[in-house]
C-alpha cells in the first residue's frame, strides 16, 4: 500500500525565499530512485489511476485555457533515458492541442550562441492561458557546461543567481513553474540504454554520445545536486520524483500537476449577457 500521509513536499527543495540556501542541506542521493511512495502497491490499479488523472488534466487544461489569469511551464529535467518523452505522453497525452504545448531543448544553435543562454528560453516560455512543457531546458546550461568545465565556479554561481531572477520575473508575471528532476539510477539507465540497442525500432533513440555521458554520471549527480541546492526556491522549488518505475513516475507527476492547476481557483469567464437571446436557427 502507499506511505501513510505521504507528500509532494516530502520530494521538494526549496530556499528561505530569497533564492538563497535555507539552510536544509540538499542530499540527491538521500531520494532513492527505486521508490514508489505513491503507488497503490498495485501496477494496475496505478496505471488507471494515472489514466483518470490524465483526463483530469485535460479538463483542467480547458478551464486553465478559458480562465487567462495564469500561465504554466513544466521542466522537465533528468539524465538520458530519465523518462522526459514518456512523461509527456503518460501526463499531458489527453489534452487538446490548443492550449498545450512540448518544447524539446537542444544544444543552441549558432544563432542562439551569439545571444545570452536565457535569450532562446525566454522565448518559449507560456503566454496567458497556455500551458509550456519542456523537454530539457534552460538548465542544461549548469549542468553540461560545468560537468565538461566550460564555465568557472564564479560564473556557475552567476548563473544560479540568473536562473532564479529570470523565474522570479516569470512568477511575478503570471507564470506558475513546476519544475521535476526525474531521478534513475544507473542501472536503470543502463538496462534503458542497452533496450534501446537491442530493439532496431528503438535505434533511432541512441546515439554514441551517450556512452561517453554516461561515463560522467557521478559528476551529472553533482551537477544536478549542486543545481537543485541552489535554484530551488520559494517561487520555483524542485520536486525530485524518484523515476527507476516509469508507472510511478507519470502518477506522481499527474497528481503534482493537478493538484497545482486545482490550488489556482480557476473560473470561467462570466458570460456576455447579449448571448442569452440569442437563437440559432
Amino acid at each position: 500500500m502507499a506511505r501513510s500521509r505521504v507528500s509532494l513536499s516530502d520530494f521538494q527543495h526549496r530556499s528561505a525565499g530569497n533564492g538563497k540556501p535555507s539552510g536544509r542541506r540538499f542530499e540527491l542521493a538521500r531520494i532513492d530512485p527505486q521508490a514508489k511512495p505513491f503507488s497503490s502497491g498495485n501496477k494496475a490499479r496505478d496505471k488507471a489511476r494515472t489514466a483518470e488523472l490524465a483526463l483530469e488534466v485535460d479538463r483542467l487544461q480547458d478551464l486553465f485555457y478559458a480562465d487567462r489569469r495564469f500561465k504554466l511551464l513544466v521542466v522537465l529535467q533528468g539524465t538520458d533515458t530519465s523518462g522526459k518523452d514518456g512523461t509527456i505522453r503518460g501526463v499531458f497525452g489527453q489534452t487538446s492541442a490548443l492550449g498545450v504545448h512540448a518544447v524539446p531543448w537542444k544544444a543552441p544553435t549558432t544563432d542562439e550562441r551569439a545571444h545570452d543562454y536565457l535569450w532562446r528560453i525566454h522565448q518559449r516560455v507560456p503566454a496567458e492561458g497556455e500551458i509550456v512543457i519542456f523537454n530539457r531546458s534552460h538548465y542544461e546550461d549548469v549542468l553540461v557546461p560545468v560537468v565538461n568545465g566550460w564555465i568557472t565556479p564564479e560564473q556557475t554561481q552567476q548563473r544560479y543567481a540568473q536562473i532564479n531572477a529570470f523565474e522570479k520575473l516569470l512568477v511575478e508575471t503570471g507564470t506558475v513553474i513546476c519544475k521535476f528532476m526525474l531521478h534513475i539510477s544507473k542501472d536503470e539507465q543502463r538496462a534503458r540504454l542497452q533496450e534501446r540497442l537491442d530493439d532496431p525500432t528503438k535505434h533511432w533513440k541512441f546515439a554514441a554520445g551517450d556512452l561517453d555521458v554516461r561515463k560522467q554520471w557521478d559528476l551529472y549527480q553533482q551537477a544536478y545536486q549542486d543545481a537543485i541546492a541552489a535554484t530551488g526556491t520559494s517561487w520555483a522549488p524542485w520536486t525530485v520524483v524518484p523515476a527507476d518505475s516509469k508507472t510511478h513516475r507519470n502518477l506522481m507527476i499527474a497528481q503534482a500537476i493537478v493538484q497545482t492547476l486545482q490550488g489556482l481557483k480557476l473560473r470561467y469567464p462570466p458570460g456576455s449577457p447579449e448571448l442569452a437571446h440569442i437563437r440559432v436557427e
